[in-house]
């Protein structure tokens, strides 16, 4: 088998990867760094203290009795300009007829927190009495936070960009250097070297995901609730998806620049639409339709339903339709119009 011309086409990939340290850093290696940065910030903390101001002791013992504000005395003048240089989200001053002034910019997030925690904790200093008990039931489960939200995301971003760069740019940089000219002279057939790109593919894929959701459930307790097989058996189908793609924009293109621009104008939106980093349902219902037509939704909304709730391949049919659709679509596409010289 060493001397067979599809072993050998695959062996030229391995040492064209491994000798590039900056394609083995993209592939696997960025989207673990990008994993530990995303869930350094956007972890789950306690419930932030606001810092408020009230112009009266009797105002500021009020408003003490409420755990989620640490309160200022300050002079009105002082309060509020303690309040416009953002040192105080909210002011409290009390009226001539009894009443209070709560002093806020309602365009902050905090401003408006603080205000609702300031009028609760003065109306039940006020004396006013709940006609209904509520109590708190605090659940911090795995599966609900940002973390676990983007690792499947990135996942999927990794797989579609390795799969569309690495074919795309290896395709198009031997046919400018009249690589394929040569090779179709040898006793390879052009079906070996197609097949060549699918099977190094397929020996990446198994890093770049193992990696970075083996990084994340060990250092963020990233949840699997659904099963690894159906999970490989959906980022397989996603990776030959990509690839499928990945050829069809390098069956024609001749130049660098010319499959560069191709690639991003390609993937830049579905970056943006497909719910990588936020989620897609953020965009309005009229373009939902496009958005879930898009493979690396599919892949991601996939994954999500594998990893977060456990979903199974039935389950995820449509998921799964829509990235068969674009495997086949685009490889068939892909074999009539590529261009061997």
């Amino acid at each position: 088998m060493s001397s067979h011309p599809l072993a050998q086409l695959v062996l030229f990939r391995v040492r064209e990867f491994i000798r590039e340290p900056e394609a083995v850093f993209w592939a696997i290696l960025f989207p673990v760094v990008l994993s530990v940065g995303l869930g350094i910030a956007f972890r789950n903390r306690p419930a932030e203290i606001l810092i408020v101001a009230a112009t009266s002791p009797a105002l500021a013992d009020s408003l003490r009795a409420e755990p989620g504000l640490s309160v200022d005395v300050m002079a009105p003048d002082a309060a509020r300009t303690a309040l416009r240089l953002g040192k105080v989200v909210l002011v409290a001053e009390p009226t001539s007829d009894g009443g209070v002034v709560l002093r806020f910019d309602d365009t902050s997030p905090q401003g408006r927190s603080a205000r609702l925690l300031a009028d609760n904790a003065i109306q039940r200093a006020g004396g006013r009495v709940d006609p209904v008990r509520v109590t708190d039931d605090l659940m911090r489960e795995p599966g609900s936070r940002y973390i676990d939200f983007v690792v499947p995301g990135l996942v999927g971003l990794g797989i579609m960009s390795n799969a569309i760069w690495g074919l795309g740019f290896s395709i198009v940089d031997s046919r400018r250097r009249r690589l394929i000219k040569r090779l179709v002279a040898t006793p390879m057939s052009r079906a070996h070297y197609l097949l060549s790109h699918l099977i190094w593919r397929l020996m990446v894929l198994v890093v770049e995901v193992a990696v970075p959701i083996g990084f994340g459930a060990l250092a963020f307790g990233v949840p699997i609730r659904g099963s690894l097989v159906e999970l490989g058996v959906i980022c397989l189908l996603a990776s030959l998806s990509f690839s499928a793609l990945g050829l069809l924009i390098a069956s024609r293109a001749t130049t660098i620049e010319g499959v560069s621009g191709l690639m991003n104008v390609t993937q830049v939106p579905m970056w943006i639409l497909s719910g990588v980093f936020f989620s897609a349902q953020r965009f309005p219902d009229l373009v939902q339709p496009a958005i879930k037509a898009l493979p690396l939704t599919a892949a991601i909304d996939a994954m999500r339903g594998n990893m977060l709730q456990g979903s199974g391949l039935l389950e995820l049919g449509p998921e799964l339709a829509v990235l068969g659709g674009w495997l086949v679509v685009c490889f068939g596409l892909a074999l009539w119009l590529f261009r061997w010289r």
